[in-house]
Formats: structure tokens, C-alpha cells, sequence
């Protein structure tokens, strides 16, 4: 399991992405790409598309150590996606072709503002 470290001078760093909500450092984002959706987004090496597709406008954070045994990760629609720490919201808004790529790959992107109706599919 990796470890979730965040110095105090790296706090103003941390991004969520937009798409899993996980919550990282912008140079984890850098070194890494995101844990769950970088095979889509491909935000390793890439500070645009870190930029774009992450954000640091996020709400509340909660740690999954077992996505399948945690009554949270499912209400917070993240079974499946990696161990790690995960905002409750996140504020931004995808561009139009990341969410094209999304739908090519055979992901539904439910935006992770509370804006968009969640109905279960």
C-alpha cells in the first residue's frame, strides 16, 4: 500500500481529480498520473492536462483502505478505484474531449460536484 504523506508545505499542492476524486499532490500528479484514470487521462509528465482534468476547489477529505467493505467508498462511487484519500466534492468542470475520451473507454462521468442527478445505472 502506498503511503499518503503530505508535508505542511506542500499542503497548498494538493489536487482532486475530476474524475475519481482522488486527492494527491499537482507533483504526484506529475511523477505518477492519477492511480485510477490515468490509462484515460494521462496526466503523467502532462501539467496541461493536470490542469485540467484535477482540481484544488475541492470539499472534505476521507481516507478507503478496503473500497469493498466500506459503506463510504460506495456512497461515494469510488469501488474499485485504489486505496488513498478522496475529496467528498470536487469543483471544475472537464473539457468536452476528456469527456468524449471518458465515453470511448466505456466510462460513465458523473461530475463530482453534487451538480449532476446520481441516479444509480
Amino acid at each position: 500500500m502506498t503511503s499518503f504523506v503530505v508535508p505542511p508545505g506542500q499542503i497548498r499542492t494538493l489536487r482532486a481529480c475530476m474524475v475519481c476524486s482522488v486527492v494527491m499532490p499537482q507533483s504526484k500528479f506529475a511523477r505518477e498520473g492519477c492511480p485510477n484514470c490515468e490509462h484515460v487521462l494521462q496526466l503523467r509528465g502532462n501539467n496541461d492536462a493536470i490542469q485540467e482534468c484535477t482540481s484544488q476547489v475541492f470539499e472534505g477529505l476521507i481516507s478507503i483502505i478496503d473500497e469493498r467493505q466500506s459503506w463510504v467508498a460506495r456512497w461515494q462511487r469510488l469501488e474499485g478505484y485504489v486505496p488513498g484519500t478522496y475529496a467528498i466534492k470536487v469543483t471544475g468542470t472537464l473539457p468536452t474531449e476528456t469527456i468524449a475520451s471518458l465515453e470511448d473507454a466505456g466510462i460513465k462521468y458523473i461530475p463530482r460536484d453534487g451538480s449532476a442527478n446520481e441516479e444509480e445505472s
